[in-house]
């Protein structure tokens, strides 16, 4: 007696339509990441202002962060106050366009802000040096 085995199909996985949702998801993902710099994990206060002006740099500054904890930050790395000069007399050097922004909490020690304007005088730097605020509500 000879019984009939019924043949399985075998499973298949259709590509096409999976394709299509990958490109979506891919166009999604590139159009809603932003591209940001990387910025220092300090959480800072900025002061407020009600006479600033916007102005747009021609390129992207050099920011120094001063944190309420008096750590300073040049971009993303922690920086001592005292190896600051040298660090920038360095930068200038390679690069005499450096453009500078300073960041600093609005109950960071005055003290060590000044210890920084003396190390970017130190260092040979010149001109307005832009500060970052928070419009008045």
């Amino acid at each position: 007696m000879n019984f009939y085995t019924k043949r399985r199909r075998t499973p298949q996985v259709i590509i096409v339509s999976l394709i299509d949702i990958f490109a979506i998801l891919l166009i999604f993902v590139l159009v809603s990441t932003n591209f940001r710099k990387a910025q220092p994990s300090v959480t800072i206060r900025l002061p407020e202002s009600k006479a600033t002006t916007v102005s747009q740099p021609k390129r992207e500054p050099l920011v120094l962060t001063i944190s309420k904890e008096s750590q300073l930050f040049m971009d993303d790395k922690i920086v001592a106050v005292e190896n600051l000069a040298p660090l920038l007399k360095e930068l200038v050097k390679r690069d005499p366009d450096t453009t500078l922004a300073l960041n600093a909490d609005k109950d960071a020690p005055f003290g060590t802000i000044l210890k920084v304007l003396d190390g970017l005088k130190d260092s040979g730097i010149k001109g307005s040096l832009t500060a970052f605020m928070e419009r008045a509500k």
